[in-house]
């Protein structure tokens, strides 16, 4: 019998001043506190149905945790959490729980949802705090299958099926072609949305479990697919390389000195600690008026990085409305409290430069929606003779990205999309033999959480490989 309903808004989660954190990299959100965890965990009804679980692409038993915060018993929610994912800190910080798991919440149909992501941040930060974490794989010993298994790439898809083949005996080596892992939770979230000591320590975890992982390792020149079968003598090889290629619009002006792809702009500052220059040898991109092009996450990681790194006026230029901004609305609104100038119905279409071919202003043209798209979305089109220019010295461009051309060209019989993304089918199985693929290399850009549902997925189907071989010939 479901509780009755008592509180029906969510309980707000404290957050930095906004005039103050602007010009921080320290995180943004402060998290629970217990008294808070406890107040939002109560408000589950606990129903019958739990629609909360099937929006999870990594299965969790969310009512169970969220109930046994409920009650206090904190350690216990830490251990439901852990039994099904590896990274609870990342996801309570970054994944859209709005789209997924809390959309489907019973309470949600009339009231605010359960807070189930800010849940999952507590239990994992308490967790951490109190040295629960460290417990993560206090289990029965696995018998060693005696079959390894390369992973590529380190992204969320590569830390998920690593830590589910481990678990269940298998000799896992992670290869990683930058000097530390992690992929995009390292290289493309701010320090002020996720801290990297966060994901330090829940990549330490993966470790403990006796997961290999080699850097500065780039597969496709260091070795190829074939060589880490042939020469390595792994038995499977699990691709989650991402999707990291970026891409620009042609357009004139493009080539000029300030115009950088949100990957090159994140990474520098977030990978390579540019925003602590000269304490790091990494120079930042510092600009004075800053432009970014893009409505998702990544556009509004720019932005407002770009603030951080001291930029007087910085704006976000969409080419929608505000209403179809893919990006999460907790992102957008601490964005717009930070300072952020959101141009929406408006897109590119020179940027202007001065004699020295340094950025002096973007070119954009107003845009109206028309009809729907393939994505249901309504497609923007230019409102001719509406022209206007921006002052700017940097423009950030954050419109999609694609995939590495470096697999593909090494692994020709590795069957490919026409945008090179791996084709596979919904257990991760590829056309090339003990081959495997999930995450953004397979979907093109998508959640960390679903990059982590799809490396879920593709363990079960890697073990049941290894244990049921093929038969030479099938």
């Amino acid at each position: 019998m479901a509780k009755k309903i008592g509180q029906k808004t969510r309980t707000p989660m404290p957050c930095a001043d906004p005039t103050a954190r602007a010009r921080t990299f320290e995180e943004v959100a402060h998290g629970y506190s217990e008294a808070l965890a406890v107040m939002e965990a109560n408000r589950c009804i606990e129903c019958k149905n739990r629609p909360c679980v099937e929006g999870c692409p990594v299965e969790i038993d969310i009512p169970r945790f969220v109930r046994e915060v409920a009650t206090g018993e904190f350690e216990q929610a830490w251990r439901t959490l852990s039994d099904k994912n590896l990274l609870p800190a990342i996801c309570g910080r970054v994944c859209p729980q709005e789209e997924q798991c809390e959309k489907r919440c019973t309470l949600g149909v009339r009231f605010e949802p359960v807070a189930i992501g800010r849940l999952e941040r507590f239990v994992a930060d308490w967790a951490a705090t109190h040295g629960a974490a460290a417990d993560v794989d206090e289990r029965e010993d696995v018998e060693p299958t005696g079959h390894a298994v390369a992973v590529v790439g380190s992204g969320p898809a590569g830390l998920t099926v690593a830590a589910d083949l481990a678990r269940l005996g298998h000799r896992v080596t992670i290869f990683e072609a930058l000097h530390k892992p992690g992929g995009v939770l390292m290289y493309g979230i701010p320090e002020f949305r996720l801290p990297k000591a966060i994901v330090e320590r829940e990549i330490g975890q993966l470790e403990s479990l006796g997961v290999e992982i080699k850097v500065n390792h780039v597969i496709g020149r260091t070795f190829t697919i074939d060589d880490l079968f042939d020469e390595l003598g792994y038995d499977a090889v699990f691709v989650a390389t991402g999707a990291g290629l970026p891409h620009f619009p042609d357009i004139p002006g493009i080539n000029s000195i300030g115009v950088l792809s949100a990957n090159e702009y994140l990474t520098r500052s977030n990978l390579m600690k540019a925003y602590r220059f000269p304490e790091y040898d990494t120079p930042p991109v510092r600009g004075t008026r800053v432009a970014v092009i893009g409505g998702g996450n990544t556009a509004m990681d720019s932005v407002r990085t770009a603030r951080r790194l001291g930029a007087e006026a910085a704006a976000l230029i969409y080419r929608r409305s505000r209403e179809e901004m893919p990006a999460r609305v907790e992102e957008i609104e601490h964005a717009e409290e930070e300072g952020v100038e959101m141009i929406f119905l408006a897109a590119p279409v020179e940027i202007l430069a001065d004699e020295r071919r340094r950025v002096r202003a973007i070119r954009c043209v107003r845009m109206e929606l028309g009809d729907p798209d393939a994505s249901g979305r309504r497609s923007p089109r230019p409102v001719p003779g509406s022209e206007f220019d921006l002052d700017t010295d940097v423009v950030v461009f954050a419109v999609g990205q694609g995939a590495n051309p470096l697999i593909r060209s090494t692994t020709p019989d590795l069957p490919m999309s026409a945008r090179g993304h791996i084709l596979a089918d919904a257990t991760g199985a590829t056309g090339k033999r003990g081959v495997f693929a999930g995450g953004d290399i397979v979907t093109g850009g998508a959640t960390v959480i679903s990059a982590m549902g799809a490396g879920r997925r593709a363990a079960r189907a890697i073990h049941h490989y290894l244990m049921n071989p093929p038969r030479e010939g099938c």
